[in-house]
C-alpha cells in the first residue's frame, strides 16, 4: 500500500511538473542570473518576472506567439514558444546597444518609453549598486553624477538638483510621498532612512515635477522602487534566500542584509533585514589642514574638556547604527488584479551633528558639550491596487493608500553647560492616490487622477539638569497638535502626432491648508492657512530619426506654506522672534528646459540639457509688524519680530551632460558633468549666489566586463567656489570651509580616483572589492559639515540561493 501511495505521489507531481515550464535568462557575459526581466505577451496577455535566480515559469504561454523579454539595459528579444523550446528554455541576454527605448515610470506614473518624454529621466540599475556598495540611500543617488549630496554629518544626505534641496525637491517610495509638513528648508536626512538594499530601480525626474507629484517637487522628484515580491517561478512554490555583508575601512562599516521570497500561484511574500553599525569616519591626509578635527569635548569627572585628537584625521563623534526592515505581500487573484502590501520600517541610533560639533566661539572655544540627533523613526504601510481593464473610462487603474509615521529629535547642551535640551518631533501623514490611464486611440491617451494628504505634527520639548537630571518645560519646536492637508486633482494629455513628434501637456490644481494651535506660552492662539495653487506642464519630443532625439519642456511648480515655514515660532535667536503670517502663500517655479540626444552608430550617446528656472514669491525669513509692533517681549525679552514671507525671487540655470561610448564588447566609457549658476535676492534688495546651485561637478567611469569579471575605475570630481562666489549664508558658516590666503573662507576643488571589482564565483555566490579614495585626498563636498572619506578599502560578499 505504501509503495502504490509512493508511486501515485510520484506520478503527481511529475504530471505537475510536466503542466509548467521553467524558462532560465541569463547575462551573455558573465552568465550570471537576470532578476526582474519581464516576461510578456500581448497575444497571450500574459505577463511574469524572473526571480533572483533568473527563473519564471511561462506555462501559460504556450500559445503564445510574440513572447518578449525585457530588462534594462539588455537588448529586448522576442520568441516564438517553439523558438524557446528549441533553446531548452535557456536564453542569454546581450548587453545593449545604446539607444533611446528605455521605459521608465516617473514622467507620467506609469511605465513609458522614454524618447516620448520631454522631461529628463536618469535611471540607476540594480546591477550598478551592487558593484559601487553604496552604504547609505543618499550615496546610491550620488553614483547617478548629477545629483550632488551634502552632509551635516556622516548620518545624513541632502540631495541638491539643479540649484534645489530639502523641501523644494521631492522624495518618493513606491509612489508614495515622504515630504511630510516639517520639511525644512536647512538640509535634511530623511533620505538615509531607506535601505539600499531593497531599492530595485531610482528614477530622478529633473525640472518641476508639479503636475504628477504636486508640492515640493520644483527642483526635481527622486523616485524609490523596492523589491516587488514575485509569483512561482517553476510551476510549484518558489523560495530564494539573498544575503550580504559588508565591510569598509575608512569608518568600520558592519553591514548585514538579508532577505526571503516565497512565491505561490497567487501570492508572494518578501522579508528583509539591514543592519548597519559605522565607526567615526577617517578623512584623507592630502588638503586643507581645517578639514582635520585638531580636538573634541568630553567630560571629565563631570566637567567639560576639550582634549588634543591622537588623530585628527579620525573625525570624532560621527557614527552611528542604523537597521531597516521590509515585509510585503503582493496578491494576484486574476489577470486583471494586483495588490500589494508594504511595510517599511528604518531606525538608526543618536548621530553626532558633526558641523555643530566644530563650531567655535570667539576665544577658540568649541561651542558644544553635547550636540546630537536622537534615534530617527520611520514607518510605512502602504497598499497598491492595479487594476487593468477595458473600461469606458480607464483602461488602467492603480490606487496607493499610506500611512507614515516619522519621528525626529535634536538635543544639545553648551560648553560648560548643565542644560541639556531636548526637542521631540513626530509627523503621521496619511496619503490616498488614485491615477487612471485611459487609450483614447493608437496615438491619444489621457492621464489623470487625484491625491488627498493629511499630516498631523505633534511637538514635544524639556530641559535636562545632567547634574541633579531635574526637568522642566522648554519652549516646542512645532506647535503640539497642527495639521496640514491637500487635496489636488490632474490631468496629463500625450499625443503621438506622428512617428516623429510627441506632445505632452498636463495641468493640476493643488489646495493646500493648514491650522496650529499655540499653547499660553506665546502671543497668538492660533495660525491658518488655505491655498490654492494652479501649474501646468507642456512639453515636445521631437525624433527626426531613430538616433536623434530633441526635447522642449515649459513647466512650473510649487511649494505650499507648511508647518515649519508658519509653525517654528519657538525656535528663535536671542533678540528675535518668529511669528506666524497668514498671508503666506505657495512659492512658484518657471521652468524651461531644451534637451538633445544623438546615438552614434549605436555606439556612443551624447545627452546635453539646458535649463532656466526662476522662483517667485520665494519664501524667506524677514522683518515683520505683529499688532503694528515692530519688537514685542517673548521670554522676558525684547525681541525683534520676523515672519516667513514671500518677499524674494531667485533664478537658477545651468547645462547638463552625459556621454556614453561603448569602446569595445567589454569596455564602457560613461561620464556625467553638471554646470549651474544662481542668484537670490537679500533683505537689502541686492543679489547672493544661490545657497544651492553647486560648483561644477561630475563622474567619469571606464567599465570593463569580462565572463565573471566587472571592473571600474572612476574618479569624482568638484570646481572651486571662490570667496567671491560664496552665498552669504555660506560665508556664515566658515567653520564648514578652507581659508584662502586672505583668511576668507572658500570651497577648493577636489577629485578622487577611484577601483571597484566584482567576481562571480557561481550561480549563486558574488564578491565585491573596492578601493575608494585611492590618492587619500582630504577634501569636504561644497556646502557639507564633515569631511569625505580617505582611502577606503570596501568587501563584500553576496550569497542567493
Amino acid at each position: 500500500m505504501n509503495r502504490i501511495y509512493i508511486l501515485l505521489v510520484t506520478f503527481l507531481l511529475l504530471t505537475a511538473e510536466g503542466f509548467s515550464q521553467v524558462l532560465y535568462i541569463r547575462d551573455r557575459t558573465s552568465r550570471t542570473p537576470l532578476e526582474a526581466a519581464a516576461i510578456f505577451s500581448e497575444t497571450a496577455k500574459k505577463f511574469t518576472t524572473t526571480d533572483s535566480r533568473g527563473r519564471t515559469d511561462i506555462s501559460g504561454f504556450r500559445d503564445a506567439t510574440d513572447i518578449v523579454v525585457r530588462l534594462l539595459g539588455y537588448n529586448t528579444e522576442i520568441y516564438t514558444w517553439e523558438e524557446l523550446s528549441q533553446k531548452q528554455f535557456r536564453i542569454y541576454l546581450e548587453t545593449a546597444e545604446i539607444s533611446l527605448d528605455e521605459i521608465v515610470v516617473s514622467a507620467t506614473r506609469w511605465e513609458q518609453k522614454k524618447r516620448d518624454i520631454p522631461s529628463k529621466i536618469t535611471t540607476i540599475q540594480k546591477k550598478d549598486v551592487l558593484l559601487e556598495n553604496p552604504q547609505t540611500a543618499a550615496d546610491l543617488l550620488g553614483m547617478s553624477g548629477e545629483i550632488f549630496i551634502q552632509k551635516s554629518q556622516m548620518g545624513g544626505g541632502s540631495p541638491m538638483i539643479r540649484g534645489f534641496a530639502t523641501n523644494r525637491v521631492l522624495i518618493t517610495v513606491d509612489g508614495v510621498r515622504m515630504n511630510n509638513a516639517i520639511f525644512r528648508s536647512g538640509n535634511i536626512q530623511n533620505v538615509i532612512a531607506l535601505d539600499p538594499f531593497t531599492v530595485e530601480t531610482t528614477e530622478i525626474l529633473f525640472g518641476p515635477g508639479a503636475v504628477m507629484y504636486g508640492s515640493d517637487a520644483l527642483g526635481g522628484a527622486m523616485n524609490f522602487y523596492s523589491i516587488q515580491p514575485k509569483l512561482k517561478a517553476a510551476g510549484k512554490p518558489s523560495y530564494s534566500l539573498n544575503t550580504a555583508a559588508r565591510f569598509s575601512t575608512a569608518n568600520m562599516e558592519k553591514t548585514g542584509h538579508m532577505d526571503f521570497q516565497t512565491g505561490l500561484e497567487k501570492w508572494a511574500f518578501v522579508t528583509s533585514i539591514s543592519f548597519s553599525d559605522f565607526g567615526d569616519l577617517r578623512a584623507g591626509k592630502r588638503g586643507p589642514e581645517e578639514f582635520l578635527r585638531p580636538d573634541y569635548v568630553t567630560r571629565i569627572e563631570d566637567v567639560d574638556t576639550m582634549v588634543a585628537n591622537p588623530d585628527p584625521r579620525v573625525q570624532t563623534p560621527s557614527g552611528y547604527q542604523q537597521v531597516n526592515l521590509m515585509q510585503k505581500i503582493r496578491f494576484v487573484p486574476s489577470e486583471k488584479l494586483d495588490v500589494q502590501y508594504g511595510f517599511h520600517y528604518s531606525l538608526n541610533s543618536d548621530v553626532p551633528r558633526y558641523d555643530r560639533l566644530i563650531e567655535r566661539n570667539n576665544q577658540g572655544i568649541l561651542r558644544d558639550g553635547e550636540w546630537y540627533y536622537g534615534p530617527q523613526k520611520w514607518m510605512m504601510n502602504v497598499i497598491n491596487l492595479t487594476y487593468f481593464s477595458e473600461k469606458k473610462l480607464f483602461n488602467n487603474l492603480k490606487g496607493t493608500v499610506a500611512h507614515q509615521h516619522f519621528e525626529e529629535s535634536r538635543h544639545n547642551r553648551g560648553f560648560g553647560s548643565n542644560n541639556l535640551n531636548h526637542r521631540t518631533e513626530t509627523v503621521d501623514a496619511i496619503s490616498m492616490n488614485l491615477d487612471l490611464d485611459k487609450i483614447l486611440n493608437e496615438q491619444k491617451s489621457l492621464l489623470y487622477g487625484a491625491e488627498m494628504i493629511l499630516n498631523k505634527v505633534g511637538s514635544v520639548a524639556e530641559r535636562e539638569n545632567i547634574q541633579t537630571l531635574s526637568l522642566i518645560p522648554l519652549s516646542t519646536r512645532y506647535p503640539d497638535g497642527s495639521t496640514w492637508y491637500s487635496a489636488a486633482a490632474y490631468v496629463n494629455y500625450l499625443n503621438r502626432a506622428s512617428e516623429k513628434t510627441t506632445i505632452q501637456t498636463g495641468i493640476r490644481y493643488n489646495y493646500t491648508g493648514l491650522r496650529a494651535e499655540f499653547d499660553q506660552s506665546f502671543p497668538f492662539e492660533s495660525a491658518k492657512l488655505d491655498k490654492g495653487a494652479l501649474t501646468g506642464s507642456a512639453g515636445l519630443a521631437y525624433k527626426p530619426t531613430n538616433d536623434w532625439q530633441l526635447n522642449a519642456n515649459f513647466s512650473t511648480g510649487f511649494r505650499a506654506p507648511n508647518i515649519d515655514d508658519i509653525g517654528k515660532v519657538f525656535d528663535s535667536e536671542p533678540g528675535n522672534v518668529i511669528v506666524p503670517n497668514p498671508d503666506l502663500k505657495p512659492e512658484y517655479a518657471w521652468n524651461v528646459d531644451m534637451g538633445v540626444t544623438r546615438i552614434i552608430e549605436s555606439k556612443a550617446k551624447i545627452d546635453i540639457s539646458a535649463f532656466y528656472t526662476f522662483l517667485e514669491d520665494a519664501m524667506v525669513r524677514r522683518p515683520f509688524n505683529f499688532n503694528g509692533l515692530d519688537s514685542i517681549d517673548y521670554d522676558e525679552q525684547l525681541s525683534r519680530v520676523l515672519a516667513i514671507q514671500n518677499a524674494a525671487s531667485a533664478w537658477v540655470y545651468g547645462v547638463q551632460t552625459a556621454v556614453e561610448v561603448k569602446l569595445s564588447r567589454e569596455l564602457v566609457l560613461i561620464s556625467r558633468l553638471t554646470w549651474q549658476n544662481g542668484k537670490e535676492e537679500l533683505d537689502n534688495g541686492s543679489t547672493s549666489p544661490l545657497r544651492h546651485a553647486v560648483p561644477l561637478f561630475g563622474l567619469t567611469r571606464l567599465i570593463w566586463t569580462k565572463n565573471q569579471l566587472k571592473a571600474e575605475l572612476y574618479a569624482w570630481y568638484q570646481g572651486r567656489v571662490s570667496f567671491e562666489d560664496m552665498a552669504d549664508s555660506e560665508i556664515a558658516k566658515p567653520q564648514l570651509y578652507a581659508m584662502d590666503a586672505n583668511g576668507n573662507p572658500y570651497s577648493p576643488g577636489w577629485f578622487t580616483l577611484n577601483l571597484k571589482t566584482s567576481y562571480q564565483v557561481s550561480d549563486f555566490v558574488l564578491l565585491t572589492a573596492g578601493l575608494e579614495n585611492i590618492t587619500n585626498a582630504l577634501y569636504r563636498p561644497y556646502s557639507s559639515g564633515i569631511s569625505a572619506p580617505g582611502t577606503n578599502l570596501v568587501l563584500a560578499v553576496r550569497a542567493s540561493f
